[in-house]
């Protein structure tokens, strides 16, 4: 079930990714502050990164934004200013959650 797509710009790369106002949060399980997510990373060449990343996805001034973690993937995955990343919930092994990664340039 889908959570959000985005396309990033260079604010989410460099400080975190705050997520769009019209994500769907009905998959995500309610939570007041931070919350954990375990999630598999499939970068657009097709190959995972080895294990799943645990993401923080922070409250702040009322949006949600994922926070501790997600810089480490972005540069991992070599995600770039543009590319469109699409995360959402399938129950797969231990991870609840994964992120789709296309690179546009």
């Amino acid at each position: 079930m889908e959570i959000f797509t985005k396309q990033l710009n260079s604010i989410d790369l460099e400080r975190g990714l705050v997520l769009p106002r019209d994500s769907n949060l009905e998959p995500l399980q309610p939570f007041h502050g931070t919350i954990e997510l375990s999630t598999i990373v499939e970068p657009s060449a097709g190959t995972c990164l080895p294990d799943p990343v645990t993401i923080h996805c922070s409250t702040r001034l009322g949006k949600l934004e994922f926070t501790r973690g997600w810089r480490d993937i972005a540069r991992d995955a070599g995600l770039k200013s543009g590319d469109i990343v699409t995360f959402y919930r399938e129950v797969n092994g231990g991870a609840q959650y994964k992120m789709r990664v296309r690179n546009v340039g």
